[in-house]
């Protein structure tokens, strides 16, 4: 049982690290495109990530925003579909609930979503910096070094392309 506990948790830091990779990647665009299709693979990673530590609920909304990510890119704007993409974000996190712990993943998913919906360039950016705010405090509930260091990462990474973008609007 010991060998399977700590093969989960070695699994669980590496997708954190691919997770990682790709957000930085994503992020550090000026582009939108670019930023959702690499949140793409990160969400995959990160929704690996938190069933590999068996946090239910995050690994449910990570997922559900692999799904978000698609139909923003269809739907920008949209608040019937953003209103859909919060109501599922609450609606998956009943069934995988376990406590007070979830509240980060499932605040994390919602100003993500309205964010990634509603806002464009640095406006986005900061919500979905926020947002990683929400998912740091979710990895470090949970002991996720490498998710931790993503998130971590992700805010610094989006406050240096917010300074970028400002920059370039003079």
């Amino acid at each position: 049982m010991h060998d399977l506990a700590a093969a989960r948790w070695v699994a669980g830091q590496s997708f954190g690290l691919i997770a990682l990779t790709l957000c930085v990647l994503g992020f550090a665009s000026k582009r939108d495109d670019r930023l959702f299709v690499l949140l793409l693979g990160a969400n995959v990673a990160f929704a690996l990530q938190f069933a590999m530590f068996q946090s239910w609920v995050a690994s449910a909304i990570a997922a559900l925003i692999v799904l978000r990510i698609q139909l923003v890119r269809r739907y920008k704007g949209s608040t019937a579909i953003m209103g859909a993409m919060l109501v599922a974000t609450f609606i998956v996190a009943i069934p995988t609930w376990s406590g007070p712990r979830d509240l980060w993943a499932v605040a994390a998913g919602a100003i993500g979503t309205y964010g990634m919906f509603m806002a464009t360039g640095i406006a986005m950016r900061w919500l979905l910096a926020a947002a990683a705010f929400c998912w740091v405090i979710s990895n470090l509930l949970i002991g996720s070094i490498g998710g931790t260091l993503a998130e971590s990462l992700i805010m610094v990474t989006n406050l240096v392309t917010i300074a970028r973008l400002y920059r370039d609007q003079d």
